[in-house]
């Protein structure tokens, strides 16, 4: 039996594009939250446009027939290619597309010289925007491609993405971010409670309109 080679496979039998380097995706209960909690806001953000690919710990291979060459961002977000499961990002299957905006979560363990190399990396490669924040020091950094090479934003606090649109904003003791309608990313149990408050707001003006001798659903 043949099986049929996928949009995103590559034909090239010689060359292996490893899926996992055994590394946890995350090495806490923070830096797990924030990477999931900015996933999947982007998600929901661009859930209606079905030419923004976005993922979260995915390896991207940027150069063609070659297996070494790679980073799993935290986050990315590609402009320009479809939505689907992909197993790895090999980028001479993708249109030959570069993500455009990338996120890394510090946690404790990651060194200044692991960081730069990964800031040279995205340079190189090609990255539009990139964000990197520390939690536990509560610091955003952020890139901006400029002709050829990223620079350092100089005035995060308050700025807005190019691309994704959405606005960093560094409180006390946290970062928030906000989409361009103004509300915030939220973690999916924060999403949950909104729902249920929604719900619960819903049910009592119900009640009340019963009371008053009306049958909401047919208002």
């Amino acid at each position: 039996m043949v099986r049929e080679i996928t949009e995103f496979e590559t034909v090239n039998d010689l060359v292996i594009y490893p899926e996992s380097d055994g590394q946890p995706m995350a090495e806490n209960t923070v830096q797990f939250r924030w990477i999931v909690t900015i996933k999947e806001s982007l998600e929901i953000l661009f859930a209606a446009n079905p030419d923004v690919f976005i993922a979260g710990d995915l390896f991207w291979y940027p150069v063609k027939d070659d297996g070494d060459t790679k980073y799993a961002p935290d986050t990315m977000v590609v402009f320009g290619r479809p939505k689907g499961d992909r197993s790895s990002y090999v980028q001479c299957n993708e249109a030959n597309i570069a993500p455009q905006v990338v996120f890394e979560i510090l946690s404790p363990s990651n060194t200044k010289q692991e960081m730069e190399t990964k800031l040279g990396f995205y340079d190189k490669y090609g990255v539009e925007e990139y964000y990197l924040y520390d939690p536990y020091k509560n610091n955003l950094t952020g890139w901006l491609r400029s002709k050829k090479n990223l620079k350092e934003i100089t005035n995060i606090n308050g700025w807005t993405s190019p691309r994704l649109k959405i606005k960093f904003v560094l409180k006390a003791t946290t970062l928030e971010i906000y989409r361009p309608d103004g509300r915030k990313f939220l973690t999916p149990v924060e999403l949950d409670q909104q729902r249920q408050q929604a719900e619960q707001r819903a049910e009592r003006l119900a009640a009340k309109l019963r009371e008053l001798g009306q049958d909401p659903d047919l208002l």
